[in-house]
């Protein structure tokens, strides 16, 4: 069954009741600062929830509450100021393996490490050029690219790749030359705050597999909490990218993140995706893509599957 993710943008109190979340409304009274009441407005059952995101500094949650969201694997997002992503709380235990998948994870070999990210750089590009071809952009160079791949992306064809595909992707949709940057101008912002909810997806994936998010195949910043997901989480994108494309088609102004904006990029974990030759919701597959990871670091597979855009 899919997941459930919750937006949460107004002044809330969160709280759990016989295994469910409670959600009330906090309401300030006329003229006054302090004093609240609280009305509610609907239940959630726990075991639904994949993902919350709090988006409003005057929401409060429960501890009790907290610690039933981490029992289930649901990924708890906090927005910053600017209403973008800024934190994620996993839970520490994800699976009754844990101790053995992060031993056999941390213990995986160079040579096929370097193997698991050039199948997932090819795989990034194929999704890539799927999303230019559905615009009817010449795909030849992005196929050259995905076919002279090798072991780690010695030649940098995942930068290459890139070049050509952000050239493409919104010619005609957006005025000027696009950037693609976290910090230039809109679909930026779009762009961002499509990739943050799709990060949370692949790492609770990654930690209902039994893996540690933290510890990449490709990525490496120390600063970087979450290296593997930022990894595996490369041949989604162009799902992100090709909603993104659909929302610039039907809003004339994106420069600010709306409510029907979040709306329309938090249906992410709901897109359909085809893997291993079957269509299934996004949050669905990518549990799908890490316990293949996680079979290829066991020394059981040697290769992960990974979503098309057919």
């Amino acid at each position: 069954m899919i997941k459930r993710t919750l937006y949460f943008g107004n002044p809330a109190y969160l709280s759990m009741k016989d295994r469910q979340l409670v959600v009330q409304k906090e309401v300030t009274s006329p003229g006054e600062t302090l004093s609240r009441t609280r009305t509610d407005i609907s239940t959630i059952p726990i075991e639904d929830i994949g993902v919350v995101m709090l988006d409003n500094p005057q929401i409060t949650l429960t501890h009790p509450l907290l610690n039933a969201l981490l029992a289930n694997n649901t990924a708890v997002i906090t927005c910053n100021e600017r209403h973008m992503p800024s934190g994620m709380l996993l839970p520490l235990e994800g699976n009754t393996l844990q101790a053995e998948r992060y031993s056999n994870q941390i213990n995986a070999s160079v040579p096929l490490k370097k193997q698991l990210w050039q199948q997932i750089i090819q795989a990034k590009i194929a999704n890539q050029a799927a999303v230019l071809q559905e615009k009817g952009v010449d795909i030849e160079p992005m196929r050259y690219f995905q076919r002279n791949v090798r072991s780690g992306d010695p030649d940098n064809y995942e930068g290459r790749a890139a070049a050509y595909y952000w050239k493409n992707l919104f010619d005609g949709v957006v005025e000027g030359e696009f950037t693609r940057g976290r910090f230039e101008d809109d679909p930026n912002n779009l762009l961002n705050y499509g990739y943050a909810v799709l990060r949370a997806v692949i790492a609770r994936s990654l930690v209902g597999s039994g893996l540690l998010p933290t510890l990449g195949i490709h990525h490496r910043n120390k600063y970087n909490a979450f290296c593997l997901a930022d990894d595996i989480m490369e041949p989604y994108r162009p799902y992100v990218d090709r909603l993104v494309l659909s929302i610039l088609n039907d809003f004339d102004d994106v420069s600010t993140l709306t409510t029907e904006l979040k709306a329309r990029l938090l249906v992410i974990p709901a897109l359909d995706v085809v893997i291993d030759g079957k269509s299934s919701p996004l949050m669905v597959a990518s549990q799908r893509t890490t316990a293949s990871l996680n079979d290829c670091f066991e020394g059981a597979s040697r290769k992960v599957l990974h979503p098309v855009i057919l």
